[in-house]
Order: C-alpha cells, then structure tokens, then sequence
C-alpha cells in the first residue's frame, strides 16, 4: 500500500492543491442486504444514458444496488478520490494517458480472468496495450465505446456535385481545389479552440507515423523531428483550403458554419455530429478516412477507446462488478449507447452504426485502426497549443525541435522508467 500511495502522490501531484471538496467515503458496503457497487464514469454529455442504464439494472438485480455517478471533471474527481484512498468498485475513463497513470500507479485490477474480455474486438485491446508506459502483465480495462475522426462531409453537397470520397492524399487535396472552384468553401476550422487542431493532425499522423510512436521516442530509437515532419507539413498545407483567419473561431463556430453549408467538409471526429445536428437537424452527414499518403492501402481509421470500464483494485466484490459489467456488454445497453452517443462498440458483435460512420464501416469491420496520437502526449506539453501556434507561425522546423525538446522534458520520469525497464529485463 505504501508503494501504490507513492506512486499517487509522484504521478497525481498537484490536485490536492485545488482544494476540491469532494466525496470523503463511500459509505456503507451493503443497503438492503445487496452489494452496494459504486461506477464513476467521465462523460457528462452520457449522464441520461447512464441514468438509465442504473435504473434498468437495479430493477433487473435483486442482489447487487448500482449507484451510477457522472460528475463534471470526473477525472480530476478521481484522481483527487485516489489521493485519499477513497476508491469506487468500477471507473469508467477514456482510452488516454490517464488510464496510462492508473496502470502505472497498481491501483486498477487485472481483468484477465473476466470472461466478457473475449468480446472486444482485439484492436481495441491492442490500443490498451499499447497505452502503457512499459509492458504490464494483465488486463486492466474493458473497452466499452470507441469513436473515429476523419473527415465529414455534406453527403446531400457531394451527390449534386458528383464528388467521389478521395482515397490518397493527392485526390484529396485535388478535391479541395475543385470544390474551392465550384465556389465552396472545402473546408471549415475552429482554430480558435486549441484541441480542435488534434483532430486533423490526429488523423494525419496515423497514416504518417509510427503508430508506436511515442514509445519508440521513449526508447531512444527515433525522434518526432523525424517521425512527424510529413504530418506536420501536411497539416499546414491542409489549412490553405479553410477559410480566411481559422485561428478567430472555435469549434461550435466550425459545427455551425458546417451546418449552414458554408463548407464542403470538416475535418473532426464523428462527436461533432450532435453539435452540428443541433444547428440544422436535417443535414445528411457522412465521412471518410482522412488520407494522408499516396498509398491507398496505407489509410487507417484514427479510432480510440472513448469509454472503457476498469475495476479497482480496492474493490471487495470483483464478482458483483463483473456483473455489473455483463450487463453494461448486453447487446441491447451497448446499442442504447451507440444510439445515444453515436459511437462506435468496441465489442465483436454486429450493431447499427449511425448514419454519418457508412464511410467508415469497412475499417471498423475490418478492426484497420490506430489510436488517436494525442492519447500518449502529456497534458502539460500542451501539443494542443504547440500545433496552433505552429500553424500561424509555419515554422515546420522550429515546430519539431520544441516537440522533441518538450517531449524529453516533459516525459523525463517515463523515459527513465522505460530505460529501467529494459535494463532489468536484458533489453
């Protein structure tokens, strides 16, 4: 206990200091005579879904209560709960570097023995896997729900014009110019809120790099200034077929710009589509692959964990959990979700996917995916404001010296775990 409470304090410095008055603990174990399981998950914008899903189980389940809560910045809830030992049964987090902290700190259980492991597809377990710092033995979460960035696109706009969906960069960009001809705008950004610049760089770079990127830069085998300039370079000239002074508005500018039909595409990921459908209801919206090489068979759909569940290690009933958890996997809950959220499952199973993903079907059947690049990048790098400040300055040069100088800076404590590693492994 004494390591994992190191482990805290070292990775999770710095949310005390906010002074949260949150949750102290949990209360009573048991109410009624049932096992009383506590699920903390992230994602506000999914509160109704959840609501739901708790009161469908407590009506289901005679022996085990749910209590389902879904608090705004519940990661920083968390981490904050972590700090005091306050732990709940089951979390429910996105596929990121916090789920890479929660591995490194030994405080999640390994799911290895769950039986509902064997119904997620292995691409999503592969990202998992790959989101570790260094290679932990186990499983430790569950992937739930995915999405996919790419690029939308006005399907009513493309069939007037007869547009075909581009399958490398050069007919994507000679789309672009004819569209731009046609006296459209190609596309839309909303530069002015930082993290949109993820998506289209996110969605480059899975074609352009290494999808272990990050972790072969921890090793010493590369650098991004190599690994990233392709992206980069793109990304920049990407910007030349927005609109004039992307960096004056922000995303729900971009969504309802979008909406309007003031552009052709959009280059976001398919979480956009209610903020666009909220502006115009009956747009028709589609997407595809954003491709960033000449190679057609190179395109690969940037796809994350958006959801996925992961039990505590602190928890003292994993098998009223892990029902729990069967029931979140029941076909018709993962459905509900999809149909709420339109997201994508992570489990092997035929569902309906919403309208705006037909262009993406054929990678997500065929699990050709890889995790969104940002997912590996430390927050306080800020490559979200690095990537913003590179496309007004078009300093490709300068742009990726500070990537590598931040990265070393920032990843230091990793870097050196990674080399620990592989020296006492004979590696």
């Amino acid at each position: 206990m004494k390591s994992r409470k190191r482990n805290l304090c070292l990775l999770l410095a710095g949310f005390m200091a906010a002074g949260l008055g949150l949750a102290g603990c949990k209360g009573d174990r048991d109410r009624d005579g049932k096992i009383e399981i506590e699920l903390v998950q992230f994602k506000p914008e999914a509160i109704e879904v959840f609501e739901q899903l708790e009161e469908e189980f407590n009506r289901t389940h005679d022996k085990i209560h749910l209590t389902i809560d879904s608090p705004n910045d519940a990661t920083t809830i968390l981490k904050t709960r972590f700090i005091r030992e306050d732990y709940p049964d089951i979390i429910g987090i996105g596929g990121d570097i916090n789920y890479s902290y929660f591995v490194d700190s030994d405080i999640l259980a390994d799911l290895s023995d769950y039986p509902g492991l064997s119904s997620i597809k292995p691409a999503y377990l592969d990202i998992l896997d790959g989101l570790e710092f260094v290679p932990t033995e186990g499983m430790f979460g569950v992937p739930h729900a995915a999405n996919a960035a790419g690029v939308l696109y006005n399907r009513t706009m493309f069939q007037e014009h007869g547009r075909e969906i581009p399958t490398t960069w050069g007919e994507f960009t000679a789309l672009c110019q004819k569209i731009r001809e046609a006296g459209i705008q190609p596309l839309y950004f909303g530069f002015k809120d930082t993290w949109t610049c993820l998506a289209p760089w996110n969605a480059l770079a899975v074609d352009l790099a290494p999808a272990d990127v990050c972790r072969q830069v921890n090793r010493g085998e590369t650098n991004f200034t190599k690994e990233y300039r392709e992206t980069a370079e793109k990304i920049k000239e990407l910007t030349a077929y927005g609109q004039e002074g992307p960096f004056a508005y922000g995303y729900n500018d971009a969504c309802t710009a979008f909406a309007n039909g003031e552009s052709a595409m959009f280059t976001i990921g398919s979480y956009a589509v209610p903020q666009i459908k909220s502006v115009n209801p009956d747009m028709d919206i589609d997407s595809f692959v954003l491709p960033g090489s000449d190679d057609p068979d190179g395109n690969v759909l940037n796809s994350g964990v958006d959801l996925l569940f992961c039990v505590m290690d602190a928890c003292e009933n994993k098998e009223a959990a892990y029902e729990v958890l069967d029931f979140l996997l029941e076909h018709d809950n993962v459905q509900f979700y999809l149909d709420e959220q339109n997201a994508i499952s992570c489990k092997d199973e035929e569902f309906q996917l919403a309208s705006m993903l037909d262009g993406m079907k054929d990678y997500i059947t065929a699990g050709k995916m890889a995790d969104y690049q940002d997912h590996y990048y430390p927050s306080e790098m800020s490559v979200d404001a690095q990537i913003q400040t590179y496309l007004i300055n078009q300093d490709t040069d300068g742009f990726l010296a500070k990537f590598d100088k931040d990265w070393l800076r920032y990843n230091r404590d990793i870097i050196q775990k990674v080399k620990d590693y592989e020296r006492q492994n004979g590696q």
